[in-house]
């Protein structure tokens, strides 16, 4: 889709690593995937795996958007959402079907996983088949948690609490490394702001990237109102395609994204999910700003 705002003779030819940090680490995933460098990473999937076969039709597809986008891709679900509003919400298959169900993901789709974790013990055996595993905002400061995470040797994606100020996530980021894994990314998904709100702070970004590690940016939860829907998490999937544009404006690595087909009928977070059908589009917009926006930085730091 064409972005008459970004004409293409504006776009740099080749594209540019953001605005240099000092001792900025890169975060290899898999060989074709790695955080930190030129490339806008795209993380995606549904909130929760609602079966193998749904997890395995939306990671094709999204990867074949990615694939033209050309844009590297790491699929993302849940096998449990142990941090539901309700009793009654729907959680997912558990540990034992969820990890079957991201191996047929990653074996048929040849895509790297993200998963998220809730206890230690859950950390060994999300990491035979998640090559990121993810510690969950509201457990940002669970020592143990972190630390179970580190120690398997994959890449940990650390979600910055909404109660957290940015620069505060340096000690769960020295929870990781202090644990012998330097494989560690921080991700932005809004703060507490007054009730059943949240809001994104654009300084966010350049702050935490200048603790030395890649930052994502969670648009879709970005956008939820918690607990504000009687009983479920509410949210602005309106707006999505705004933020997304003004945080990978503000200088990110990647961005993450709840998708799926027909997100009025989501288990989870169906309210700040983005319909699969606009992908495509937004992410041809995200993957301009993003050069514009990594050209823009070096000039600057040329310039400096």
């Amino acid at each position: 889709m064409e972005n008459r705002y970004v004409p293409k003779e504006h776009v740099p030819k080749e594209r540019i690593r953001l605005d240099p940090v000092p001792d900025m680490r890169e975060v290899r995933i898999t060989d074709q995937v790695i955080l930190g460098r030129a490339d806008l990473v795209l993380i995606a999937g549904p909130c929760v795996i609602e079966s193998a076969d749904h997890a395995v039709g939306l990671a094709r597809a999204v990867a074949d958007i990615a694939r033209r986008a050309g844009v590297p891709y790491v699929f993302k679900a849940s096998f449990d959402k142990a941090n539901r509003t309700s009793l009654s919400s729907f959680r997912g298959p558990g540990l034992a079907a969820g990890v079957a169900a991201l191996r047929r993901v990653r074996d048929e789709i040849k895509v790297p996983i993200l998963t998220d974790i809730h206890e230690p013990g859950q950390a060994a055996p999300a990491a035979e088949v998640a090559d990121i595993l993810q510690i969950p905002a509201f457990l940002s400061r669970q020592t143990d948690l972190i630390v179970a995470a580190a120690k398997t040797g994959r890449v940990v994606n650390l979600k910055k609490g909404q109660f957290l100020a940015p620069k505060d996530i340096r000690h769960a980021i020295d929870k990781v490394t202090g644990s012998g894994n330097d494989r560690v990314f921080v991700t932005e998904r809004g703060f507490s702001f007054g009730y059943n709100n949240l809001v994104v702070d654009m300084r966010a970004f350049p702050m935490m990237r200048a603790l030395g590690v890649p930052v994502v940016f969670d648009v879709t939860h970005s956008l939820q109102l918690p607990g504000g829907g009687d009983g479920v998490t509410a949210g602005l999937a309106e707006y999505i395609d705004p933020l997304a544009r003004a945080g990978v404006g503000a200088g990110v690595d990647g961005v993450f994204l709840e998708v799926h087909e027909e997100p009025a009928r989501a288990k989870s977070d169906a309210q700040n999910a983005l319909a699969l059908d606009k992908l495509a589009p937004l992410l041809d917009q995200l993957v301009r700003i993003h050069a514009i926006s990594s050209a823009t930085a070096a000039a600057t730091t040329a310039r400096g």
